[in-house]
């Protein structure tokens, strides 16, 4: 069904959406769990260590956990869910961002802050048993290892000079490698001048109007210097193992040291791809009849439900995000009432900028259908070439800049979202082996437990799974994180919605949205595996079949016990009541 649109009323009605959801859907969010009511000092300070537990401003925290959670998620989610076309995608971002996206991000933070900053897999332990606890930390752990091969493989691809085609490394060409290394020059600037901007604030006291300042200057001077000097030129595998070399410092600096300000300073890049992309659409007034209003399956064959749900994934709610909420953010928060602008309304940016691709996918199959022998492929092709050639069809000779500078800020993105998700993967490997009941911490356990505990262990453990993983085919399961990422967001309502009962607040806003979000992932995973035993009895197949078969079932089972476990509970609470 093909209906016409503009873009930029898409735009406008979706932003007066959102913003109304914000006002007063969150506003009721606040009264309805006690948001702030007990005025009590957050685990940033009560257990500061200076290390993971830091209180940070609201805009350097905002920073954070908005670059973290974003990703390249809301920009390849609606890429790959736009054939369901545009009103679909854009009645689940609005519908899945307000109701589902932001009353989960905004809970699991709340919930984690009430819990001592603890994660979800800690709230899970005190709320429905052990049990659960293990077996979600096991699975969040090994979903954070797909997250980190798959974003190191993306960054490293994005900074170098060669490119996989039908299983051989071959070399970009002379365009691609150049803006390759302009790329990987600025983000590794990029992290000096952050270092530089931490010790300002947390060592010099600068002022943050004055430190943002300087900030913003050295931003545009870095970018000045790469785009003209960028002499590093390296394959996808040397950039792997420096991207690692990277994540396995970065993930256990102290957060004031690189994470709080170099996320604080990225965030005035995605801000400024957020105007930009505003820009483009207020000038190109894009149609969006390259796109169907709503068809029931996709280009591919695939059905409208439940792929579109698992697809959109962080344009409207994703199971990563609450494990950001409660593992660096909850650490961070300087008072309860900062948890409604960072977590819901980070949410709801991000659906802004999911709306945003919708509409630079549609520019760019128009574009595509015009211009055969110049088309745009792959997301950041999509997204970055879209919105640039938006801009450069009315200010002509922009585009390369615009190209490059869109391609920093998608890759800036995909690094925050690397190492924060290192930092997080290492909390639930250490969480795995310590007993919170009975007071266990990495300090006072004893063997194994205090070897594998230790922060440094645990880090280099994770690096050396995700990096090998990605030099070896994750692509082959990349498959099923849609899928394992929208249980972890179905578990995570679960997690708040029993914690909720349990305290004796209303968690009746989490019930639909939990029951739902399994359902997609059940009957996702379910297909997925039928697909994948196809594949295998059709012989030939190589491992890649064999692991999402075996994974897949793994998870519908995991799906099944946690959410029996845990509507078990919620039906005590109802019968207490």
């Amino acid at each position: 069904m093909y209906l016409a649109m503009n873009g930029l009323l898409l735009l406008i009605i979706s932003v007066a959406v959102l913003v109304c959801g914000y006002i007063f859907y969150g506003r009721w969010l606040c009264k309805q769990w006690g948001v702030g009511e007990n005025d009590k000092p957050t685990p940033a300070h009560t257990m500061e260590d200076g290390v993971d537990y830091v209180p940070a401003k609201a805009p350097i925290l905002m920073g954070h956990h908005f670059s973290s959670i974003a990703g390249a998620g809301p920009i390849t989610g609606p890429i790959g869910a736009a054939s369901f076309g545009w009103l679909a995608c854009t009645l689940w971002i609005l519908i899945g961002g307000i109701f589902f996206g932001g009353v989960h991000d905004f809970g699991a933070l709340f919930a984690s802050v009430r819990h001592g900053g603890k994660s979800i897999g800690e709230i899970i332990s005190e709320n429905m048993s052990k049990r659960a606890k293990m077996l979600f930390l096991i699975f969040a752990y090994l979903t954070l290892i797909l997250v980190v091969a798959a974003f190191a493989s993306i960054v490293a691809g994005t900074f170098s000079n060669d490119v996989l085609q039908d299983g051989a490394w071959v070399l970009k060409s002379e365009a691609q490698q150049i803006s390759s290394a302009q790329v990987a020059m600025v983000s590794l600037l990029f992290i000096l001048i952050a270092i530089v901007f931490g010790f300002l604030v947390y060592r010099r006291n600068a002022p943050m109007s004055v430190a943002s300042v300087i900030g913003v200057v050295a931003i545009v001077v870095i970018i000045a210097i790469g785009i003209n000097f960028h002499p590093i030129y390296l394959s996808t595998s040397a950039w792997m193992w420096i991207c690692g070399i990277y994540i396995a410092i970065a993930s256990v600096t102290p957060v004031w040291i690189l994470l709080q300000p170099r996320d604080y300073l990225s965030s005035f890049l995605l801000y400024a791809m957020l105007a930009l992309a505003v820009i483009a659409v207020f000038l190109a007034h894009p149609s969006m009849s390259s796109l169907p209003a709503v068809s029931l399956t996709s280009s591919a064959g695939a059905p409208i439900f439940p792929v579109l749900f698992t697809t959109i994934a962080c344009g409207a709610i994703s199971g990563f995000h609450s494990l950001v909420s409660s593992g660096t953010t909850s650490k961070q928060l300087d008072k309860e009432t900062d948890a409604k602008p960072i977590a819901y309304g980070g949410m709801l940016l991000e659906c802004v900028l999911a709306i945003l691709t919708l509409c630079a996918v549609a520019y760019a199959f128009s574009w595509n259908a015009a211009n055969p022998d110049s088309a745009l492929k792959g997301a950041t092709a999509i997204f970055g070439g879209g919105l640039a050639h938006m801009i450069d069809d009315s200010i002509p000779g922009t585009y390369n800049v615009l190209y490059t500078l869109l391609v920093l800020t998608y890759s800036a993105f995909c690094l925050t979202s690397l190492d924060t998700a290192t930092r997080l993967a290492r909390f639930m490997f250490q969480e795995f082996w310590l007993d919170s009941s009975k007071g266990e911490t990495p300090e006072n356990v004893t063997g194994y437990k205090k070897v594998l505990s230790n922060m440094y262990v645990s880090t280099i453990i994770t690096v050396i799974l995700g990096v090998v993983l990605g030099l070896n085919g994750y692509e082959k399961i990349w498959a099923l994180f849609g899928s394992a990422n929208q249980l972890l967001a179905g578990l995570g309502l679960l997690a708040v919605a029993t914690w909720l009962g349990n305290i004796g607040k209303n968690n009746k806003m989490f019930l639909f949205p939990m029951g739902f979000m399994l359902v997609v992932t059940i009957c996702s995973l379910g297909i997925n595996t039928w697909n994948q035993f196809k594949a295998i009895t059709a012989g030939g197949a190589d491992w890649g079949p064999y692991a999402q078969a075996v994974i897949g079932i793994l998870l519908i089972v995991l799906a099944v016990i946690l959410a029996i476990e845990g509507i078990g509970t919620i039906a005590k609470q109802k019968q207490k009541a």
